[in-house]
């Protein structure tokens, strides 16, 4: 199992304005926030087809993406950053909506399927189902037919305090990540971001 922090961290979404508040873009959020708060900013990089930035998370590099080819083909994007840096799929995290999760709880977790989330599918179909995944909690609609009505709109007021809420306390538990590794931070995100009961 991998135990060093990625040097690839991708939050997964849809380009567009009309697309931006959408609970399917909660990597998109959590990248932003990375960036801004490490003094990054993305710019437009066609060779990864994506929006890219270098920052420093703790001490070390960090390359950040978030692929702007639509959801379901965001592997492409992240296959031409892991080739362009030379990248092993296991240092790469991939930020991205979980509906199997309530609002307001996020939870680290290595490798493992894709769970019918098209984003996270293109990944494994392109790279391998190695990498490191960030899950942030958007609520199940109730009825599979309604999954897709229900990520792309934006959450309510009740609902985007919990995942924005969830949102910070990955951002923590990211710092932990860094400086004391996987198992402290995902001790540290589990507990900040319950299950409610």
């Amino acid at each position: 199992m991998n135990t060093q922090p990625p040097q690839l961290i991708v939050g997964l979404g849809n380009p567009g304005a009309e697309h931006a508040k959408d609970r399917h873009n909660v990597g998109y959020w959590l990248a932003d926030e990375l960036a801004a708060g490490a003094g990054g900013s993305f710019r437009s990089d066609g060779k990864l087809l994506g929006e890219a930035c270098q920052v420093q998370l703790g001490h070390a590099p960090v390359r950040l993406l978030k692929p702007t080819t639509y959801m379901n083909r965001s592997g492409g994007s992240v296959r031409r950053a892991i080739d362009y840096y030379k990248l092993d799929i296991e240092r790469v995290l991939v930020i991205h909506d979980e509906i199997d999760l309530p609002a307001g709880v996020a939870r680290l977790k290595q490798g493992g399927g894709h769970g019918g989330h098209n984003g996270l599918r293109d990944i494994t179909q392109h790279c391998g189902r190695d990498f490191m995944r960030l899950r942030i909690g958007v609520g199940h609609p109730g009825t599979k037919e309604q999954v897709t009505g229900h990520v792309l709109k934006a959450p309510g007021r009740d609902e985007l305090e919990l995942i924005h809420r969830a949102i910070d306390e990955s951002r923590r538990a990211l710092d932990v990540l860094f400086a004391h590794g996987w198992d402290r931070a995902t001790a540290a995100l589990h507990t900040a971001t319950p299950r409610p009961e």
